[in-house]
């Protein structure tokens, strides 16, 4: 088969000094070298153990860590009800 690559400067020199080396073609330099690309395979790295590190929350009593999310939701409403009022009072000042 016939096709165009184009291939980066470190490639085309790496695939060019082995031609000089070797004395084959390009095409054959070419063909082995993604032959042994598509041949070898990536050894399987060794899988590290992981390993949590717990730490204390230092939570307030009555503050329960499953419902923190419900917590942050609560803290986000008020946040905007404080701002909402903010601006009220802002825009009946300005009347």
């Amino acid at each position: 088969m016939r096709t165009t690559v184009t291939l980066d400067p470190d490639t085309e020199r790496l695939l060019k000094e082995k031609v000089h080396r070797t004395r084959l073609s390009f095409k054959v330099v070419l063909n082995e070298a993604i032959r042994a690309g598509l041949v070898l395979r990536p050894r399987a790295r060794a899988a590290r153990s992981f390993t949590v590190k717990a730490q204390e929350m230092n939570l307030r009593p009555g503050n329960d860590p499953v419902r923190l999310s419900e917590f942050a939701d609560d803290l986000e409403l008020e946040g905007f009800r404080e701002t909402t009022r903010r601006l009220s009072r802002k825009g009946r000042a300005g009347k």
